[in-house]
C-alpha cells in the first residue's frame, strides 16, 4: 500500500474518532473526556491534511512535518488528557502547551533537519511516555468493576509504544535504512500501518469505557436513592441475600440495624415535604458519620432505615453512638435549630434461620418495642424484647 493511500485511510480513521466522540458527547454530556477524544481525532486528522498537502506541493519545513508532528503527538496526549479526565483528575493542558513548544523547538536544531529517522527518533520519546503515562493511569485505579473496559486501550497504548520504540531503536543502533519524506520504504509504510490501527482500534477502546461507565452508572442508580445516596430496598434484596449465605457457610456474626426518625409526620405536616426530604438526608448524613465504612446502608421505607453489620463488633454500641450523634446534631431551618430523634432495633440472624429476612423482621419488632417504650432509644432483640417462647415462660 503507497503511502499516499495510507496517508488518506488514516485521515479517514481519524475523522471517524472524532465524529464518533463528539457525538457520544452530544448524547451524553456530562462525560466531558469525549471531547477530548474527539480532539485527538481532529489534531491526527490535521497531521494528516498536512501530509496530504506536503505531497503535492514545497511546504516550509517549519509546517511539514514540524507543525505536522505537532499535531500528531497532541493527538496522542489528548488521548491521556481524556483519560485523566474520565477518572477525575486535570487533563493538564498546559503540558500540551509546554510539549507543543519542545516539539517546534526540537525541529529547529540541525539534527532534525538531517534524515528522516533522526526526527523519528527525536518524536519517539515523547510519544512513548504518553503511551506509557495512559497505560499506568489506567492501570493504578481501584475500580474493579471498569477495569476490564480500561484493559484493550491499555493493551493498544502498550503495543503502540512497543512497536515504535522498536523501530527507534533499530534505527539508532543499527544499519539506518534509507528513509525519504513521505516515502514508501518498509520501515514508513510499518509505521503508517501502526498509526493506522492505533487510531482504529483507539476510538473502539474509548468508546467502550464510555459504554461501561454509563452501564455502571445506571446500573448505580437502580440500586441507590437518589434523595440520600444509600441503597435502596433492591439492593438490599441482592446483598441481603449474599451475606446471609455467606453467613451460614461461615457462621460469621450477621445482624441487622434498623431504625426510623422518630414524629417525621408533624416535621411534614409543620414544614412541608422539603423540610421533611432535607431532614432524612440531615439523618443519613450524620448517620453514616457513627456507622463503619464497610456497614451496607439502605433507605427501605419513607423514613425507615436499615443496616447490614456483618463480623464480630459491638453492635449495641454502634447503634447507641448512631442514636446519640443524631440526637445531639440538630438541623437548622430559617435559623431555628429543630432536633432529631430516631428509634432503633437490632436482631441478629441465628443458626436455624430459613432467610435472612427473619432477622429483618425481628429488627423491626425491636424498633417497635424501642418506640413503645418512648423512642429515642434502642432496642436489641433477645435483650430488651425476649422472643415470645421466652417471654411466656418468664
Amino acid at each position: 500500500m503507497d503511502s499516499f493511500t495510507l496517508v488518506i485511510v488514516s485521515a479517514l480513521a481519524s475523522t471517524i474518532m472524532a465524529v464518533t466522540m463528539y457525538l457520544l458527547h452530544r448524547a451524553s454530556r456530562r462525560t466531558p473526556c469525549l471531547l477530548d477524544w474527539s480532539a485527538a481525532g481532529l489534531s491526527f486528522l490535521c497531521s494528516n491534511l498536512i501530509a496530504l498537502l506536503a505531497m503535492h506541493s514545497q511546504l516550509p519545513f517549519v509546517l511539514a512535518p514540524g507543525i505536522a508532528n505537532v499535531f500528531y503527538v497532541g493527538g496522542h496526549y489528548l488521548i491521556l488528557a481524556g483519560v485523566r479526565r474520565h477518572l477525575g483528575l486535570r487533563p493538564r493542558y498546559d503540558w500540551l502547551a509546554a510539549l507543543a513548544v519542545v516539539i517546534l523547538l526540537l525541529h529547529a536544531t540541525e539534527f532534525a533537519h538531517g534524515a528522516v529517522g533522526h526526527r523519528l527518533m527525536l518524536l519517539t520519546p515523547f510519544v512513548a511516555a504518553i503511551n506509557a503515562a495512559v497505560v499506568w493511569t489506567l492501570r493504578r485505579q481501584p475500580d474493579d468493576a471498569a477495569r476490564g473496559s480500561y484493559l484493550p486501550l491499555m493493551v493498544v497504548e502498550a503495543a503502540f509504544m512497543a512497536q515504535l520504540s522498536v523501530r527507534a531503536l533499530y534505527l539508532a543502533l543499527g544499519q539506518p535504512p534509507l528513509l525519504t519524506f513521505m516515502g514508501n520504504q518498509i520501515w514508513q509504510t510499518a509505521g503508517s500501518l501502526a498509526v493506522l490501527a492505533f487510531l482504529s482500534l483507539a476510538n473502539m477502546c474509548c468508546a467502550l469505557i464510555v459504554i461501561r461507565h454509563q452501564e455502571l452508572a445506571l446500573r448505580s442508580a437502580s440500586l441507590t436513592d437518589s434523595l440520600t445516596g444509600w441503597l435502596n430496598r433492591r439492593a438490599l434484596l441482592d446483598m441481603a441475600e449474599r451475606e446471609f449465605q455467606r453467613h451460614r457457610r461461615s457462621a460469621e456474626a450477621l445482624h441487622f440495624l434498623t431504625f426510623d426518625i422518630d414524629h417525621f409526620k408533624p416535621i411534614n405536616d409543620q414544614h412541608g415535604h422539603a423540610v421533611g426530604d432535607a431532614a432524612i438526608r440531615h439523618v443519613t448524613t450524620v448517620a453514616a458519620q457513627a456507622l463503619r465504612g464497610y456497614d451496607a446502608r439502605f433507605r427501605i421505607g419513607g423514613e425507615e432505615f436499615a443496616v447490614l453489620i456483618t463480623g464480630e463488633g459491638e453492635v449495641r454500641q454502634i447503634g447507641e453512638r448512631l442514636r446519640a450523634l443524631i440526637e445531639h446534631s440538630p438541623m437548622v431551618i430559617d435559623g431555628q435549630r429543630l432536633t432529631l430523634t430516631v428509634s432503633l432495633g437490632v436482631a441478629a440472624c441465628l443458626a436455624d434461620d430459613l432467610q435472612w429476612d427473619e432477622a429483618l423482621r425481628r429488627a423491626d419488632q425491636a424498633l417497635y418495642h424501642a418506640k413503645r417504650r418512648g423512642r429515642n432509644r434502642l432496642s436489641v432483640y433477645g435483650e430488651d424484647l425476649l422472643p415470645p417462647a421466652v417471654a411466656r415462660q418468664a
